[in-house]
C-alpha cells in the first residue's frame, strides 16, 4: 500500500504515533514515512475528525482537549483492532494496551490482592486500570470504554451479570462505642451515619432494604470510598456499614475500629462481573473473565 494511501487501520496508527510524539517529523521517522506523507496524513486526520488535533505550541505541537479524548480511546481499541485485522489469537504472554476494570475501592482490597499478581504474571505488558463507578460506567461498557465491572448491581440486557462470591454487611464503629455486639434496628436508625456514596449519592444495598421498611437513616458524613469511611469512624459514635470481607481485614489493621453486628435481616449481597454481550466470546474478554473467577477461587470463603 503506497504511504500516502494510507487506510484506517494505518491512518489510526499513525494517528497514535503522532499524539504520542507530538511532532510531525519525529512520528515520520518513527512511523517510517516522509515529513510529507505524515503531514498529508495529518491533514487527512483532522479533516475525519473533524478537529486540528495537534496545534502549534513553539518548535511542538499540543493536543487539542479533542486529540486528548482520542488518544485515551486509542490506547484501549487500538490493539484490540490489531488483534482483530490480524486475525490472530490473544498470547497474554506478549499483549499490550489497556484493560479498563470498573470497581470501588472494596474491589481492589477484596478481589485485588489475588486477581493483579495473577494477572500481571500471565500478562506483563499490560496495564490495568481500575477506575471508581459512575453514572456513566455502564454506558462506558456499552460504547466499549470499558472491559469489565464489578457491582452488586444487576444491570439491563445487553450487558451480562455473573455472580462471583456473596458477602454480607457488618458495622463498623470506634472501639469505645457504646453499643454492644449487635445493633437492634431501632438503635441502628437512631445513631448518625458515615454514607458511601456509591452511586447518586447514596449506598443502594443500604438504601434499598430499609425503604422496603419505610425507614431511613441519617447521614453525618457523606464519602466515595469504603476505606474513607472507616477512617471517619475512630473517636466519633458515628457507624459505617460496610460488606464484611473489608471491614474485617480494616479492623485486623487498625485497632481503633471494631465490628459490631448489623441488625437482623439485612440482605447478603451477591458480588458479581458486568460486561457487554458482544464479548462473549471475545478472546482477550473470554482470557480476562476466567483469570477472575480463578481469582475468587484463590479467595478466603
Amino acid at each position: 500500500m503506497p504511504h500516502n494511501d494510507l487506510g484506517l487501520l494505518q491512518e489510526l496508527r499513525a494517528l497514535a504515533v503522532l499524539l504520542e510524539e507530538r511532532h510531525v517529523s519525529r512520528a515520520a521517522v518513527r512511523f517510517h514515512l516522509s515529513q510529507s506523507s505524515m503531514s498529508r496524513t495529518l491533514q487527512r486526520l483532522r479533516t475525519r475528525f473533524g478537529d486540528e488535533l495537534l496545534v502549534r505550541s513553539g518548535a511542538d505541537y499540543a493536543l487539542t482537549p479533542r486529540a486528548r479524548e482520542i488518544q485515551r480511546e486509542l490506547t484501549l481499541l487500538l490493539p484490540r483492532l490489531e488483534n482483530l485485522v490480524g486475525g490472530h489469537g490473544f498470547d497474554p504472554a506478549t499483549a499490550t494496551g489497556v484493560l479498563r476494570l470498573i470497581g470501588t475501592d472494596y474491589t481492589t482490597s477484596t478481589l485485588g490482592p489475588y486477581l493483579l499478581p495473577a494477572l500481571f504474571r500471565a500478562a506483563p505488558g499490560l496495564e490495568i486500570r481500575i477506575e471508581p463507578r459512575d453514572q456513566d460506567s455502564y454506558a462506558d461498557l456499552d460504547r466499549g470504554r470499558a472491559d469489565l465491572a464489578f457491582s452488586v448491581l444487576r444491570p439491563a440486557s445487553p450487558l451480562r451479570w455473573e455472580r462471583l462470591f456473596t458477602d454480607d454487611v457488618v458495622c463498623v464503629v470506634d472501639r469505645d462505642h457504646p453499643v454492644g455486639d449487635r445493633f437492634t434496628l431501632d438503635g441502628y436508625l437512631a445513631i448518625r451515619h458515615v454514607v458511601i456514596t456509591l452511586v447518586d449519592g447514596e449506598q443502594p444495598m443500604i438504601e434499598r432494604w430499609l425503604q422496603r421498611l419505610g425507614r431511613h437513616r441519617t447521614a453525618a458524613v457523606r464519602v466515595a470510598y469504603f476505606h474513607a469511611a472507616l477512617a471517619a469512624l475512630p473517636g466519633t459514635t458515628l457507624v459505617a456499614t460496610v460488606p464484611r470481607r473489608l471491614a474485617t481485614l480494616q479492623a485486623a489493621a487498625d485497632p481503633r475500629l471494631r465490628l459490631a453486628e448489623a441488625p437482623e435481616d439485612f440482605d447478603a449481597i451477591p458480588y458479581g462481573m458486568i460486561w457487554h454481550a458482544r464479548l462473549d466470546a471475545d478472546p482477550v474478554h473470554t482470557w480476562l473473565r476466567d483469570m477472575v473467577r480463578a481469582a475468587v477461587r484463590e479467595m478466603p470463603a
